[in-house]
């Protein structure tokens, strides 16, 4: 058994190796702006892929040429795609125009946030704690599963019939 003693581990450690020992600070990230104002980022989700611009302006939000509430129509994706904004508070301070392909609405709708939330974070990176926390800079793995042979679907199978 070991004893308990009130000693440390600095106290253990001869004086020259703990002079040696650095802590590494946190890095430091630039902001990443093009010509224009304007910053880049790409999102995922499922099959769907987003290119998302965000440069200040007043809020107006484009995607794939169309307003927001016109290609999102369900209130629940818009809310999906606005969430990274009103976490940050940015919602009448940030114009985003982007495109979008591959996948449903849905899967459009996540690969959009998660795209602009990368976005938000190139434009200032202040903002990058707030969004981690709020966990929309993690890309979603998860896909929809293979079909697997011998079943008709995934996971399903056939009907079993003892006679």
């Amino acid at each position: 058994m070991a004893e308990e003693t009130g000693a440390t581990l600095a106290d253990a450690m001869p004086e020259e190796a703990g002079a040696a020992i650095i802590v590494d600070e946190a890095p430091v990230y630039e902001p990443k702006i093009d010509d224009l104002g304007r910053s880049y980022a790409t999102g995922r989700r499922k099959d769907a892929v987003a290119r998302v611009w965000v440069k200040p302006g007043n809020g107006q939000m484009i995607v794939n040429g169309k307003p927001l509430e016109a290609y999102f129509a369900r209130p629940s994706l818009q809310m999906i795609v606005r969430q990274p904004l009103e976490a940050t508070e940015r919602v009448d301070s940030i114009d985003v125009w982007c495109t979008v392909k591959g996948g449903g609405l849905s899967g459009q709708a996540g690969a959009v946030r998660h795209g602009l939330s990368r976005a938000l974070t190139h434009q200032d990176p202040e903002l990058r704690g707030t969004l981690k926390k709020g966990g929309f800079l993690t890309r979603d793995s998860r896909a929809v599963e293979r079909k697997k042979y011998g079943k008709p679907k995934a996971r399903r199978s056939f009907q079993f019939s003892k006679r």
